[in-house]
């Protein structure tokens, strides 16, 4: 009988340990405070630190048009409106496989200048019709930001919003992919695989 036990006890912790490992952990999420020197696009954006060392931050939960396509620049420009020159929070706990920061990136609103850091950018780009959901990737963001994220791209898509101006641009492709994630495997191929790098003359 107590031998039993003890494999019991032993199988009930197992099960626990694989349950504890399966579910995404919010807990270890890291931040990076910097100024943005930055903006290669309309998701991915470049964050000096009080180090003077620079990291390249991936914008999570979305994907922007690359600056020549539809709407590209017009992305951009929202993001350069947004945190051009600003202080921003990133909240991260991973870096994708080129090397870039992927987290959330937070900024005061700009209409609060004596709030915090609360503005969800990503969430903003998306809302003006600047970006899609990246629903491919929803299941490593918090349930709450992946309703908000969802209610905001379906209104922007309701109201014609930015991109969702362009029917080309706002179907999916044969393939299931949606252009933003085409544009984004396009975009990626290209680029240097680091997330921080020396530091360089500050130009947006």
């Amino acid at each position: 009988m107590r031998g039993s036990s003890q494999s019991a006890v032993l199988l009930l912790v197992a099960f626990a340990a694989l349950i504890f490992h399966s579910i995404p952990s919010f807990a270890e999420t890291r931040s990076l405070e910097g100024i943005v020197v930055h903006i290669a696009d309309g998701d991915t954006i470049t964050v000096l630190d009080s180090n003077k060392v620079q990291h390249r931050v991936r914008i999570a939960g979305i994907d922007a048009p690359e600056k020549n396509q539809p709407f590209g620049n017009a992305s951009r420009k929202r993001l350069v409106d947004l945190v051009a020159r600003k202080e921003v929070r990133v909240e991260f706990n991973k870096h994708d496989r080129y090397g870039r920061i992927l987290g959330k990136v937070l900024v005061k609103p700009p209409d609060c200048p004596t709030c915090g850091k609360t503005l969800d950018v990503g969430l903003a780009q998306i809302t003006t019709g600047m970006a899609w959901w990246y629903r491919k990737y929803a299941n490593e963001q918090s349930a709450e930001d992946q309703g908000r994220y969802e209610f905001a791209e379906q209104e922007a898509r309701a109201k014609k919003a930015g991109l969702w101006k362009d029917k080309i641009r706002s179907h999916r492709g044969s393939s299931g992919k949606r252009e933003g994630d085409i544009f984004l495997h396009n975009r990626e191929k290209h680029t240097t695989p680091t997330s921080c790098c020396r530091p360089r003359p500050n130009h947006i």
